[in-house]
């Protein structure tokens, strides 16, 4: 047999390059935005009322910049709206930023709409202004516009005319604030940027002033100083060469300096030991961060220990000797002013960190002694000052446990140590680098060296005060939640293998070619999740983003912690235990403020069965592929004793989740267009073919759509051909019905309860080589009339399942509402034993679809996202639903309605047709004769009265309604009482044919229609 593989459908362009059109599309609108709302700027800068326009005549040439279009354009917009009339060009200028930026550009139409709301407010504010000395128009600042409005509200308002005037200057600019918020697309964030920048730009213009004064003041008198001095030497020293105009600098790392400059702002905490020259290199990068980050804290001194005995380093006794030898040498007098005199940016340091300007002074005379120590100790002071104003928020970092451990106030003990500071010290210990033991006894400030430093040792400084810094702008915690590790390690590794996909995956031998029958189709054949693309996140994101959800969850009033991190392929979910009387569905009614907060798509907030804790369900900044290829090797489904394995998909840990089909007994799906519901069924199908033969496992596929499940026809595992004609539905289901019935008779003869113990039954027969008999009715003696019964034997068969799949159940329920629901509830009531099983699925879960009734025999139900929350009620019974994300993000009510969320895997067209052909290389199907065509009447008419259609006496029961019908509406037809009384096609030409036979109606004409006989009723 041929076969054709069709060639997936590839898009016309890639989705980076649509993603990247999009972007530039957005950018270029941003642009044109612009330049209208530069246009319309330079319209109303250049107005003039002495423009000729439309409203106004005049002769005189024209002085809008953009001639006497812009003049026309300018001089309405001002007369209406006045100086309002700028309000457009911020909107456009502000949105045109926005779309170039890629920032706020959210619902740009929507809010659009408000702009003339919000000029015309702006105008009534302007209105109640006093216009200037240079508005020549005869109206206010809101045009006549504002002053229309402005004076109709003064005259409404049961006030005097200034308070009233007051009052609204008041409520009007506050309300055109926040409608021009809304307008502009500002956020919370950026209104909190723009108030910290306010802030912090008039603190730094008052330090500004401070420092330029004082600058002035000192600047003067040194000037005066050395005006003096420059006269003094020209006087004296006229004959000869006069001197330069500033003296040469110290050489860099001058002892003097060094001995000027330590001492007077380095605390003794922070004298390290200086090594000797020859001693060994300098620690890496990471070392010098740790060493630096030990401060001692404010007001505090090491324990004073005896100093060791011994000479002291040759070091120190060389640095000595050249202090005193430099102290000879008089400093020039411009350098020695130089570092006298502070500059700003020391002065705006020294006030931030809390110094006093001494300090800034100091720091600026250390700068110009040199780069490598003055850098070190700049740092160290940060560090020293950032200690000192937490007090007792920095936890103490110790390097060495030989070291003492320095002071602390009273009443404090050592905090733990950070995550990022515990890992330096862990990185510095495992190089193996020797670290100098500190002395504990206190050493006067070293001697700054001369040697320049290495290049890598500045930004090690910076990196250590901005976490300092970071550490200090964070909220305490308590030590016990600094240790504890919230975050539970992600299922990240491959399900165990099956032994079906451990033979799979060993190479066959040339020998090993014996085929049976029928085999099972190879895992070969779908996708390899070894090529899947897996996603991670750190522990100290999740930690980081914990803390933030704490955050967020308190600003709504809610008191817990979050006690797990669980990571997933979809989503993560946080484990929160709420404080004592928190009410859980308070929690779950914040489902989207709090997804707003965490700037996620959605989230999910519900209870987890058997534990304390509400778990918060947020997705992933990048979900993971689930291929049905790892749920199908793993062991949970290769190597598992269910009847009927349905793999379903990942659990929000990773794990494989299979069911089981023969305990749900029946699966109720239901879920919006594109969220995945046909790719679950494609799945369920796949698994029940992976597990099970044709002689196990008999499928009848329904699938009005005609699109979903025609792929599948053919297969060997049919009953009939896929029914896509919602007429013949009907037939099949209640072919099914009878099929129950009929394995319920071979049961109760045989003395079994279920199909399991009939199948055993026939294996021991088979086994044993028996013949199952049974006893036939064949007539009646002529003498007595007593019946006459015959035994007859049989070959004993074993009976398969049937799973019955619907793919849009709203469909049937359309054509045939009362027989499509008597016959699913008959077999969602009694056709477990026999082993018969439902999988309906449905888009619209209405309560007209799915019913009281259905819902109370479908115990078993998977609800994909759905529109609202009363689909979600429906399916499920709580919310929850529409909170998923789609694409086969799922949530799986098991029996005693706890709830579990569920990724599906994903299969393409590709794997299906692939496993089809597979299936279809055994040979063409073995059809069940009456599937589509139906029983005969007699078998029918007790098929009906089985569902409760007709009663026991045989005579139908819907007849008298049909004829009541017929007889009132004067029309008589097939799809009429069809519709009229919600039957199947059959049963209404059935009894359309009744009537005809008893006179009630007449026959067909030529064109199909029947005369009414009966008369007409009242």
């Amino acid at each position: 047999m041929a076969t054709y593989h069709s060639p997936q459908r590839q898009p016309l362009l890639d989705q980076r390059l649509q993603q990247a059109l999009s972007q530039r599309g957005k950018e270029l609108l941003g642009i044109g935005l612009i330049c209208a709302g530069a246009v319309l700027a330079l319209m109303l800068g250049s107005y003039s009322p002495q423009d000729p326009s439309w409203m106004a005549t005049s002769d005189g040439p024209v002085h809008n910049a953009l001639g006497r279009v812009g003049a026309a354009i300018a001089a309405p917009a001002m007369i209406i709206m006045g100086q309002a009339g700028w309000g457009v060009v911020v909107a456009l200028v502000a949105w045109g930023l926005r779309l170039m930026t890629h920032r706020g550009e959210e619902n740009i139409l929507g809010r659009s709409v408000f702009v003339p709301i919000a000029v015309a407010l702006s105008a009534v504010w302007l209105a109640t202004l006093v216009p200037g000395d240079g508005w020549a128009l005869d109206f206010g600042l809101g045009g006549m516009f504002g002053d229309t409005v402005l004076g109709a509200v003064l005259t409404a308002l049961p006030l005097t005319s200034t308070a009233g005037l007051n009052m609204l200057t008041l409520l009007s600019f506050l309300t055109m604030l926040a409608l021009w918020s809304y307008v502009l697309g500002t956020s919370w964030h950026e209104l909190r940027s723009f108030g910290r920048f306010l802030i912090n730009g008039l603190i730094l213009s008052y330090m500004g002033v401070l420092a330029m004064l004082g600058v002035g003041a000192r600047g003067m008198g040194g000037m005066a100083r050395r005006a003096h001095g420059r006269w003094q030497n020209q006087r004296h020293q006229r004959a000869e060469e006069p001197a330069p105009k500033r003296a040469a600098p110290a050489p860099q790392g001058s002892v003097h300096e060094g001995q000027a400059a330590a001492p007077a702002y380095q605390p003794q905490a922070f004298a390290p030991h200086i090594p000797a020259p020859h001693a060994e290199p300098p620690l890496s990068r990471g070392g010098a961060r740790v060493l630096r980050a030990t401060p001692a804290r404010a007001g505090q001194a090491a324990p004073q220990q005896p100093a060791p005995a011994g000479p002291p380093p040759a070091f120190h006794h060389q640095v000595q000797s050249g202090a005193i030898v430099a102290d000879h040498r008089p400093p020039a007098p411009d350098a020695a002013d130089t570092t006298s005199r502070p500059g700003l940016l020391a002065r705006v340091l020294g006030l931030r960190n809390g110094d006093n300007p001494d300090a800034a002074a100091r720091s600026q005379a250390g700068h110009d002694a040199g780069s490598d120590a003055t850098g070190d100790e700049r740092i160290r002071n940060r560090i020293s000052d950032l200690i000192r104003a937490r007090q007792r928020q920095v936890p103490t970092l110790r390097i060495d446990s030989a070291r003492p451990q320095l002071g602390l106030p009273p009443g404090t003990g050592t905090a733990p140590i950070p995550a990022s500071l515990a890992a330096t010290r862990s990185a510095l210990a495992g190089a193996g680098e020797p670290t100098a033991p500190q002395s504990a006894a206190p050493r006067p400030a070293p001697a700054v060296s001369a040697a320049p430093a290495a290049p890598w040792f500045e930004p090690a400084e910076d990196d250590v005060l901005d976490d300092a810094m970071a550490t200090d702008a964070q909220t305490v915690r308590p030590a016990n939640v600094l240790n504890r590790r919230v975050v539970q390690p992600a299922a990240r590794r491959m399900p165990t293998p099956s032994r079906r996909a451990q033979a799979e995956a060993e190479p066959r031998l040339a020998f090993d070619q014996a085929q049976a029958v029928y085999e099972l189709p190879p895992l070969s054949l779908l996708t390899d999740p070894t090529n899947v693309e897996r996603y991670t996140l750190s522990d100290d994101a999740l930690e980081e983003n914990a803390r933030m959800l704490e955050s967020v969850l308190d600003d709504y009033g809610v008191r817990g912690e979050i006690v797990s991190v669980r990571p997933g392929p979809v989503v993560t979910m946080y484990e929160l235990e709420p404080a004592p009387g928190l009410k859980a569905s308070r929690v779950i009614g914040l489902a989207d403020d709090i997804a707003r907060s965490m700037s996620a798509l959605s989230a999910r907030v519900s209870t987890v069965p058997g534990r304390s804790v509400i778990g918060i369900e947020l997705p992933n900044a990048r979900r993971e592929k689930v291929v049905l290829r790892e749920i199908l090797g793993a062991r949970d489904f290769g190597d598992t004793q269910m009847r009927l394995p349905l793999a379903l998909g990942k659990d929000i840990g990773g794990e494989a989740v299979v069911a089981n089909l023969a305990k749900m007994p029946h699966l109720l799906i239901a879920g919006t267009t594109g969220s995945g519901k046909s790719v679950a069924i494609n799945t369920m199908i796949l698994s029940l073919l992976y597990k099970m033969t044709p002689q196990e496992c008999r499928l009848i596929m329904i699938d009005p759509k005609m699109l979903e499940l025609s792929v599948y026809d053919g297969i060997p595992h049919l009953l009939s051909p896929v029914v896509t004609d919602p007429k013949k539905a009907v037939v099949a289901l209640k072919w099914v019905v009878g099929e129950m019935e009929e394995r319920y008779r071979k049961m109760s003869k045989m003395g079994v309860r279920n199909i399991d113990g009939y199948n055993g039954r026939v294996r021991e027969a088979l086994s044993k080589g028996e013949m199952f008999k049974r006893t036939v009715q064949t007539g009646f003696d002529d003498e007595t009339g007593d019946p006459v019964f015959e035994t007859e034997e049989f070959a004993p068969e074993l009976l398969p399942f049937i799973v019955v799949i619907v793919d849009e159940m709203a469909d049937l329920m359309m054509v045939a509402g009362k027989e499509i629901e008597a016959c699913i509830q008959r077999l969602a009531q009694m056709a477990r034993a026999s082993g018969i099983h439902l999988i309906m699925a449905t888009q619209r879960p209405s309560v007209d679809v799915i019913t009281g009734t259905i819902k109370a025999n479908f115990p078993t139900r998977i609800s994909f996202q759905v529109t609202s929350k009363i689909d979600s009620r429906t399916i499920l019974g709580e919310q929850g639903a529409e909170q998923l994300l789609g694409m086969g993000d799922m949530l799986y009510m098991a029996g005693g309605a706890r709830i579990t969320r569920i990724h599906g895997p994903f299969v393409s067209d590709e794997e299906v047709e692939e496993v089809v052909n597979h299936l279809k290389s055994f040979g063409p199907p073995a059809y069940q004769s009456g599937v589509l065509d139906g029983p005969d009447n007699d078998r029918e008419a007790d098929i009906d009265a089985v569902l409760g259609l007709g009663d026991s006496g045989g005579e139908d029961a819907l007849y008298d309604q049909a004829v009541a019908i017929v007889a009132r509406d004067r029309k008589c037809s097939t799809s009429y009482i069809q519709r009229k009384l919600g039957i199947g096609y059959n049963k209404a030409a059935r009894l359309v044919e009744q009537m005809e036979a008893e006179g009630v109606v007449s026959g067909a004409n030529h064109v199909g229609k029947r005369e009414v006989l009966v008369p007409e009723s009242h």
